[in-house]
């Protein structure tokens, strides 16, 4: 029942809510579980938005699919508005430079931050009014996007060979790995869900060889967190940075079979697919049920 649905979701954010505002510790120094909780909960009520918007009972792969390409979509119209935004404040501030008014202060206080939160509201709005257009526009960015992205990676990945970096003994450095590896594995994600069923040879190839890097990436990741485990124990960050790692390897994986077998029987995307929203409720991408 709808109303039930709802009230439950309501309860359990509610509940979310009153734990995050009662957790010990004092900005900013918090302890590392305060800290995973704080990361973690913007997940959890995404996946309570995406249960709400597939439906909590739901296990429908074309369901859970029109969540993801929702997102993808929230996205590049959020990123739209940004970058719209950002033009703006420039020429805002420059035409008061030329009278001598500085409104930097006043304007980042009133205008920016609360265009920062309006945007994803603002997109949402846009998405429901143009449902056509935002359609077009979000596989045509996937098919630009993907290709400059591998050739990022590729070209990010030799360069740490050629400069020596350590993600073994440098622990920001293995952060931002791990940075890199969730970043990769979204556009994956999103590139998969703007296929809509199918895709070209082209297509195909790219975000196979997008899902070898990353795989590449989580591989690296994982011997680095193994062996930072073996040499210094386990701590909470550790714990669940490792746990996290093997959900997504184990997707990647998943992934990777059902494009090439895509690829190579020129079937369409139903296993790829399946394979994404199935497996999305564990490593968070996704709702589950």
């Amino acid at each position: 029942m709808p109303f039930s649905n709802n009230l439950i979701t309501s309860v359990v954010i509610a509940i979310a809510a009153f734990y995050i505002n009662f957790l010990p510790g004092d900005f900013p120094d918090y302890g590392d579980t305060v800290v995973l909780a704080f990361i973690h909960l913007p997940l959890f009520l995404w996946f309570l938005f995406g249960s709400v918007f597939a439906g909590v009972k739901s296990k429908n792969v074309d369901d859970r699919m029109v969540f993801l390409r929702y997102n993808a979509d929230l996205v590049v119209v959020s990123i739209l508005i940004l970058i719209a935004g950002a033009i703006l404040t420039g020429i805002t501030f420059a035409l008061f430079a030329t009278i001598e008014i500085d409104i930097q202060e006043f304007y980042f206080d009133y205008v920016v931050i609360h265009g920062l939160v309006g945007t994803p509201i603002v997109a949402n709005f846009v998405i429901n009014k143009n449902p056509n257009l935002v359609h077009q526009v979000s596989p045509i960015i996937a098919r630009i996007f993907a290709p400059l992205v591998l050739l990022t990676v590729i070209a990010y990945l030799f360069s740490i060979v050629y400069t020596g970096k350590d993600p073994y003994n440098d622990r920001e450095f293995l952060l931002i790995f791990n940075g890199l590896l969730i970043g990769v594995m979204g556009i994956v994600i999103f590139s998969i869900a703007e296929f809509k069923d199918t895709a070209s040879r082209w297509n195909l190839f790219v975000t196979i060889g997008l899902t070898v890097m990353t795989i590449v990436v989580n591989a690296v990741a994982l011997s680095a967190i193994g062996f930072r485990i073996t040499e210094w124990g386990f701590t909470p960050n550790r714990t669940v940075v490792l746990g996290e790692n093997l959900l997504i390897f184990a997707h990647l994986i998943l992934i990777f079979s059902g494009l090439v077998y895509a690829m190579r029987h020129k079937t369409a995307l139903d296993n790829v697919e399946s394979s994404v929203s199935r497996f999305c409720p564990c490593t968070g991408f996704g709702p589950w049920s």
